[in-house]
Parts: structure tokens; C-alpha cells; sequence
């Protein structure tokens, strides 16, 4: 598969959840992919637990406000960025950037207070793009 060539910022959709041109800084210190998530709650559903999330907030590009029903998640052990271990939900889906529709991994944690809601980390960068940290947004828009 040809490597893309990206910017340090893009524009990505995530189409399951029906989030389309969101901004992702591209960061390739992290390993895993991140998300905001404004609201996220585990729910006893009989014999199995649901997972209710809320992604990104009313001024972020992208936001729908939905409330997502996600069955399959796993809790995982991350280093954050200050080098402290916190348990995070970590969710699937599949993310378009630029023309190429990929499967992406996202842990979701609290970003308010950071300028990107989303990191793209070098897990899903890895064998697929090449970052040009001197460009944005130049993987090309997805629809």
C-alpha cells in the first residue's frame, strides 16, 4: 500500500458516528489515537455492559451531540501525557482521511482544555502515511 503524505493537522470524518470534518492534530509521540468525549457512562445491560458516550463539545467542528451506543470497548491502561497511568475507554470505529477509509482505535479522554479534540497517534500512522510537519489539512477532503 503507497504511503499519503499528511500534514501535521487534517481534516478527518468518522463516519459511524456521523462526525464529518473534524480537525486531528497529527501526533506522532503518541501511540494510540484520542477522542473528547464530553459525556461517557458504562451501563449494566443484562448480561453485558453498554457504553454511552458523547463525543467532542457543541464548539467543536463536527459535533452532533448524540449519544453513541457502543457494545464493544475494552478498558485500557494509558500513560497520559503527563506520564501518569489512567484507565481509558478505548472504542473502534472507522475513520476516512483524505480518500482512504481506514479502521481506527480511539481512546477517549478529556480534551476540553486542549486546542484539538482529537490526536491522531503513530499506531494507525504507521506503514499507511508519511507527516510533512511544515503542512495542514493536505490529505484531501473525504467526500
Amino acid at each position: 500500500m503507497e504511503k499519503i503524505i499528511i500534514g501535521r493537522k487534517e481534516t478527518i470524518d468518522l463516519p459511524e458516528w456521523g462526525i464529518e470534518a473534524i480537525n486531528a492534530k497529527v501526533d506522532t509521540g503518541a501511540y494510540n489515537c484520542s477522542i473528547h468525549a464530553s459525556f461517557a457512562e458504562e451501563v449494566d445491560m443484562e448480561d453485558k455492559k453498554l457504553l454511552k458516550v458523547i463525543l467532542l463539545e457543541p464548539e467543536d467542528d463536527g459535533y452532533t451531540g448524540e449519544k453513541i451506543d457502543i457494545r464493544h470497548y475494552k478498558v485500557k491502561k494509558v500513560k497520559n501525557s503527563f506520564g501518569q497511568m489512567e484507565k481509558r475507554f478505548l472504542i473502534q470505529t472507522s475513520m476516512i482521511i483524505g480518500n482512504r477509509t481506514i479502521p481506527a482505535a480511539f481512546t477517549l479522554s478529556d480534551r476540553k482544555k486542549m486546542k484539538n479534540a482529537v490526536l491522531l497517534g503513530r499506531k494507525i500512522l504507521k506503514g499507511r502515511f508519511l507527516v510533512d510537519v511544515a503542512k495542514t489539512k493536505i490529505a484531501g477532503k473525504s467526500k
